[in-house]
């Protein structure tokens, strides 16, 4: 016997309504149907076959009650060595997570003693309890729980997962799939992202088991089992016209099209990559395909959304609006839902069926009729399922009428998708993902184009020992080393940074290769309106070295590190530059360690220990932008200053010597780079070392001591 499971089922459901539509829609045997439980709305069924992956294909995504529902099954070790290592390693990231987590209770991740204040109920049954102390006035202590957080909630009667959608100093409101049943007070903690990662462990169940189907051969191209194909004909007739592009650019898409399987696009900073995508996707939709558009984080997404709805195609981003920027919110799945007819019916019966259920439990003088109340539920109950129907009819829509499809890689799954297929995926930032989550759109996809950059940020990866096996190399990297010369395409054009903030990423990591367009080859601050030229706004980079004057580093508390000194230096450069006329909201400090990013915050902001200096005191409302290296990935400023922050004897630098986030923060800058740091400490590595040599060979050396 094997287990299938099947989620998000119809609240109690019973056993034989599960029973009856694995014969009628899964096509079983009455003898190959065993014990069935069900907990909540998931159902555990033992099933005999040796191989359930034909019976999950046909089952996962449909309807019962016209509800959507999830079928998979758990993935088999041994099936083949890759994907066991791969469910290995996400095994292994559980066990990191939790340490974490467990490491950093007391690290304000949790709030107790918490009461309902409100209750309301959102698209599909989404239930959003407001949480707050019982003293109504009372401020909730800082947390570091924010919107979009995944969190638990534990009460007396049991735990709920749900996701932080929107908190101040009073409340938090927490958004639930299904009403929980709270008495009391209860306790939120931040949770592990479980929902994700067992979303990439079916995916990878999936892959692996699948045979003489699409996905099969898909998989054994990408694992460089088979070789890809190309379909010459065509693809670049579909580019004519497309003048926002560069040759370059115009190539990439030609090679995307004409993929039958899979194809790269290998974007370094500052190349248009984005651009590049757009015009692949209105390419591709013109061809009558339908696109299904990804990216690891929500903002990665937001940018493309951003971008194709400045276009005339038919676009919905499915995600929780909780986690969408608000400027795309009206593109999203909920928002479009909501302004369809049948969503307008489905509130009016929810609203009528909660009235019908606090009528029927609300205690009465009078003895109500025998019946009157069990009535009552029932009809509730009719009016819900009725309001479900109408809900999924107009999600079914919105979807079906969609020519793009966009949502985060671990955001995409059967309860929404239901069984679509598409003819093109499209996964954005593919450097920063793990080759597991890769997975999950792929399984929907007849083909596949992989962009981004490797030379960029790596995967996120806790576990050190996923590491170092290898769970941190994305599949872009893997096809980019194996493959990368016949099915990939290199951006050249750099279209963001002065020619001398540009060359030494790119003779570092890109082989010289990079061209800077004329646009912005010589570009300084000084060229911006009211700048005033000065010796920061009339040269594009600066490295000043603090070395020998006792900036030491600081360990804090929660072991990150911090550098104080080296802050009021950096304050300093600010100061400089908005004094030269240069906009607040044009400056961004960058620093890989989030202690020093606390402090240049609290310094900003006037804090006790504040800046000493008076034009940043003067000014209490300055937009600097102060944040971590990872949360610059995919952005830019016309002014960016880094804080290196290691000084010590010992020549350490921890992960400043992670050389590709270097080279995130290196690229950031469009007009003018600012580097501080110990050169005595850093050039012990030597990308360090060959950094502050290029400085000095163009000039662009400063000793603190010559400030």
């Amino acid at each position: 016997m094997e287990l299938l499971f099947i989620e998000n089922l119809p609240f109690r459901i019973g056993k034989g309504a599960v029973y009856g539509w694995l014969l009628d829609e899964g096509r079983l045997r009455k003898e190959e149907i065993g014990r069935i439980r069900i907990n909540h709305a998931t159902a555990t069924v033992e099933i005999d076959q040796d191989d359930l992956s034909t019976l999950v294909r046909r089952l996962d995504g449909l309807t019962i009650e016209s509800r959507r529902i999830h079928v998979w099954r758990q993935a088999k070790r041994g099936e083949q060595p890759h994907f066991d290592n791969l469910l290995r390693w996400l095994d292994l990231e559980a066990d990191a997570e939790k340490e974490q987590l467990q490491n950093r209770i007391e690290d304000a991740h949790n709030l107790s003693s918490l009461v309902i204040r409100e209750e309301s109920i959102g698209l599909g049954g989404r239930i959003v309890l407001r949480l707050g102390l019982r003293n109504e006035q009372a401020r909730l202590p800082w947390t570091r729980l924010n919107v979009g957080s995944p969190v638990i909630m534990t009460g007396e009667n049991g735990a709920w997962r749900g996701v932080v959608a929107r908190r101040s100093s009073l409340a938090i409101d927490v958004a639930f799939s299904q009403s929980p049943e709270v008495d009391g007070t209860v306790r939120l903690d931040l949770a592990q992202d479980e929902i994700s990662r067992r979303r990439m462990a079916q995916a990878i169940g999936r892959v692996a088991a699948a045979k003489g189907n699409r996905l099969a051969q898909l998989r054994d191209i990408l694992l460089g089992l088979e070789s890809p194909q190309f379909t010459r004909d065509g693809a670049h007739s579909a580019i004519k016209g497309i003048s926002s592009l560069n040759r370059v650019q115009q190539e990439a898409v030609a090679l995307a099209l004409s993929a039958d399987d899979v194809a790269l696009i290998h974007g370094p900073p500052g190349t248009g990559k984005t651009s590049t995508l757009v015009e692949l996707i209105i390419a591709a939709v013109a061809r009558g395909e339908r696109v299904l558009a990804c990216a690891p984080s929500n903002l990665a997404v937001d940018n493309l959304v951003e971008r194709l709805a400045a276009t005339t195609l038919n676009i919905v981003r499915v995600g929780d609006p909780i986690r969408v920027l608000p400027a795309v919110q009206d593109r999203t799945l909920d928002a479009l839902v909501e302004q369809h007819a049948d969503y307008r019916v489905a509130k009016k019966l929810r609203r009528e069926a909660q009235a019908l259920q606090r009528d029927a439990d609300r205690w009465k003088r009078a003895r109500p009729a025998k019946g009157e109340k069990a009535a009552k539920r029932a009809e509730a109950g009719d009016m819900f399922a009725e309001a479900r129907e109408l809900e999924q009819s107009a999600v079914e829509r919105v979807l079906n009428a969609a020519q793009v499809t966009l949502a985060t890689l671990t955001g995409i799954d059967s309860t929404t998708f239901g069984q679509r297929q598409y003819d093109l995926c499209v996964i954005d930032e593919a450097g920063q993902s793990t080759e597991a989550a890769t997975w999950i759109p792929i399984v929907r996809s007849k083909k596949v184009v992989l962009a981004g950059d490797h030379q960029q940020l790596p995967p996120t990866i806790l576990s050190q020992q996923a590491r170092d096996e290898g769970f941190g190399r994305s599949l872009l990297e893997q096809l980019m080393d194996r493959d990368g010369e016949r099915i990939a395409r290199q951006l050249i054009v750099q279209y963001r940074m002065h020619d001398e903030i540009m060359a030494f990423s790119s003779g570092e990591f890109y082989s010289g290769t990079l061209e800077s367009a004329d646009s912005v080859k010589s570009h300084l601050l000084a060229d911006l309106p009211n700048v005033q030229p000065t010796p920061l706004t009339t040269s594009p980079l600066t490295f000043i070295d603090t070395a020998g004057a006792s900036y030491d580093e600081e360990q804090t508390e929660s072991f990150s590190r911090r550098n104080p000194q080296e802050a009021e230096l950096v304050l300093q450069q600010v100061s400089q530059l908005l004094e030269a006329g240069v906009l607040a909201s044009q400056i961004a400090l960058i620093t890989p360690y989030s202690a020093q990013v606390d402090l240049l915050r609290e310094r900003l902001a006037g804090g006790e220990n504040g800046s000493t200096d008076a034009r940043l005191r003067e000014n209490d409302q300055l937009e600097v932008e102060v944040g971590s290296v990872d949360g610059m990935q995919g952005r830019e400023q016309e002014a960016v200053v880094i804080s290196l922050v290691r000084s010590n004897y010992e020549g350490e630098i921890g992960f400043l010597s992670e050389v590709r986030r270097m080279n995130v923060a290196f690229t950031r800058a469009r007009r003018k780079l600012i580097v501080v740091g110990d050169s005595a400490t850093v050039t012990a590595d030597p990308f360090f070392a060959r950094f502050v040599a290029y400085c000095e060979a163009i000039g662009a050396y400063q000793s603190v001591w010559e400030l």
